[in-house]
């Protein structure tokens, strides 16, 4: 592609459009080792590594220019320079192929919890009724029925740009993280569909404050397209306020939540065995039932068919596939185990995610709940003692183990852990560093009727080598269960 075209949309002077005049871009990256002959590299600062120091690399590959932030004189091939890169790397990425969600249907999910399983609900639902869906989120990518690697929630701007241009799929569904927002990784993309379902701590190392993280992702719903639906959980208190904001911007909002004044009420939560819920709209009264179990869950459901029901299929329908989703990997997974406990193997990493997943244990039935659970190195201290709290005060028992380490050393993970035991003084909960140690001890001491409940990892492979020959917590449960 000519490259002028290329930087339609970018603030730069005359002479340095007229620089480039008349030279081909063959491909764009912003990285220097990925560059080819014929590439336009854009040289991003991140936190870990500026993209900066690669330009040289960047040129002996091939590279027929650069986009940059800093001021260089002294190049051989033409240099643009920009005032955030990363921002620019999403509009390139757009024009390059072609705004490629122009003409397609795409779904963008956004909320501290619930967004993978209600992007996975979206997509069995939308596939139930004959349409095609691809997936772009933290478990995998799935485009034209291809599963792809996850790397992050979501990918870069360019990759998210190239992925949705190769999709021949009717719907693509993005799981939206306030990382991938304030970072522009969305930059130049449009959406059909806004989801909001809810925000609770989470990130606030990166954020700094809760109004900050709400400011995030309330970036989502500035990328809606002329005609687009913002589907809002306003029992949240910040759905609630994302409400008010959009509806005084005259923009599509469809609410759901226990409010009179939501476009879908609901009317009554039955969380307990056989969970299901009631709910009255412009589509009637029904009640939804749902596979997977907790008050949190139901919300997931709700907020998917209120989404699915935008597209006017049968209710009946919708209500027949919801019964029968099959769940997600890592999701309030459950395993029976040999000695008749239940297993729960959940990704919940915040205190509010702790609290549903403690809570559905109980109203299942639990004679018993261990809690099984750990911090990440590097990420919000802030929310830990309330994760802690929850589980004392909701858990018999708990025991406190290693999640990823990060950059943060094993010894040091060691005295936090036992830090923040000390703080509660009881003797409820107890330490066992070694993650698949930690499982086996709490599955030997279960037994029938009692529940042991996992959580922070969910479907994630382990970054840390334990002394159990095993990748992720299902298959250290498993590999426990296979004993006669």
């Amino acid at each position: 592609m000519n490259l002028q075209k290329l930087l339609v949309g970018i603030d730069i002077n005359e002479q340095t459009y007229d620089q480039v005049k008349g030279l081909t871009v063959k491909g764009i990256t912003d990285n220097s080792k990925k560059v080819k002959e014929g590439y336009l590299f854009v040289a991003i600062k991140g936190l870990n590594f500026d993209g900066h120091r690669g330009i040289d690399e960047a040129l002996e590959n091939g590279a027929i220019g650069v986009i940059g932030e800093y001021d260089i004189n002294d190049l051989k091939k033409p240099y643009i320079k920009v005032n955030n890169s990363r921002k620019v790397l999403g509009i390139i990425g757009k024009n390059f192929y072609r705004d490629p969600s122009k003409n397609k249907v795409v779904i963008g999910v956004t909320g501290t919890n619930g967004k993978t399983t209600v992007s996975y609900l979206l997509r069995f639902l939308l596939e139930q009724h004959g349409m095609s869906c691809g997936l772009i989120g933290t478990i995998k990518n799935t485009i034209n029925g291809v599963d792809t690697a996850s790397i992050n929630t979501t990918p870069s701007s360019l990759v998210m740009n190239e992925l949705l241009s190769k999709s021949n799929d009717d719907v693509v569904i993005l799981e939206v993280s306030s990382h991938g927002l304030t970072q522009y990784r969305l930059e130049g993309i449009e959406f059909d569909y806004c989801i909001f379902t809810n925000l609770t701590q989470d990130h606030l190392d990166y954020h700094g404050s809760m109004e900050n993280y709400f400011l995030a992702k309330k970036m989502l719903f500035e990328k809606m397209k002329e005609n687009g639906v913002a589907i809002i959980n306003i029992d949240d208190i910040w759905g609630e306020k994302l409400e008010e904001i959009l509806i005084r911007k005259k923009l599509n909002v469809y609410s759901v939540g226990q409010s009179s004044q939501a476009c879908l009420r609901i009317a009554q939560i039955n969380s307990n065995i056989n969970p299901d819920i009631k709910v009255r709209g412009n589509c009637g009264e029904f009640d939804i039932s749902f596979s997977m179990e907790g008050t949190h869950n139901l919300y997931n459901a709700v907020i998917a068919f209120a989404t699915v029901n935008q597209f006017n299929f049968k209710v009946e329908d919708t209500l027949g596939a919801i019964l029968n989703f099959p769940g997600v990997p890592g999701r309030f997974e459950k395993i029976k185990y040999r000695n008749g406990s239940t297993v729960v193997i959940d990704y919940a990493h915040t205190a509010d995610a702790i609290f549903f997943c403690l809570n559905t244990a109980k109203e299942l039935g639990a004679k018993k709940v261990t809690h099984v659970f750990g911090f990440r190195g590097n990420r919000d201290e802030k929310k830990r003692n309330e994760m802690l709290r929850i589980s004392s005060e909701m858990s018999d028992r708990y025991i406190l183990t290693h999640d990823d380490l990060n950059t943060i050393q094993y010894e040091e993970m060691c005295q936090t852990l036992n830090e923040l035991n000390k703080q509660f003084g009881n003797e409820k909960g107890f330490i066992v560093n070694d993650r698949t140690l930690a499982i086996k001890h709490a599955l030997d001491s279960s037994s029938e009727n009692e529940w042991v409940v996992i959580t922070g990892k969910g479907h994630e492979s382990y970054q840390q080598d334990y002394i159990t020959p095993t990748t992720c917590d299902r298959e250290t449960v498993m590999h426990f269960n296979s004993y006669l």
